[in-house]
């Protein structure tokens, strides 16, 4: 079985949204890191010299790599990546291999074959 690892960045207040909807379409779990800070075509603005941007969180989805596709767009959508500037982008990278993952195997298996 093959993984992509999908990466979001994305607003904080945003990421239960997102991680439900990677969930309703196959994702079988995710690592959150949280606080992380990011800038994008504007800097950031100040008050006093204090940052006023906004926290985001860095989501870490390992997903089968034939639900990566449906995932990422899902994740987009639930995040209004496109529709809102600065809310947040999501990548997706190949994975040459993984260990830890043989129990959730059986159940992307199942899941993969009804896709296909």
């Amino acid at each position: 079985m093959h993984f992509k690892l999908i990466i979001c960045f994305v607003e904080d207040g945003k990421t239960d949204a997102v991680m439900k909807a990677a969930r309703e379409a196959g994702a079988t779990g995710s690592t959150i890191i949280n606080n992380a800070r990011g800038e994008g075509l504007k800097q950031s603005k100040t008050f006093f010299g204090l940052s006023l941007e906004t926290q985001r969180d860095v989501i870490l989805f390992l997903v089968e790599e034939h639900l990566s596709r449906h995932i990422l767009e899902t994740i987009e959508q639930a995040g209004e990546f496109d529709q809102k500037p600065g809310t947040g982008i999501a990548i997706q990278v190949d994975v040459e291999d993984a260990v830890g993952v043989s129990h959730q195997i059986q159940t992307l298996q199942n899941i993969v074959e009804e896709e296909i």
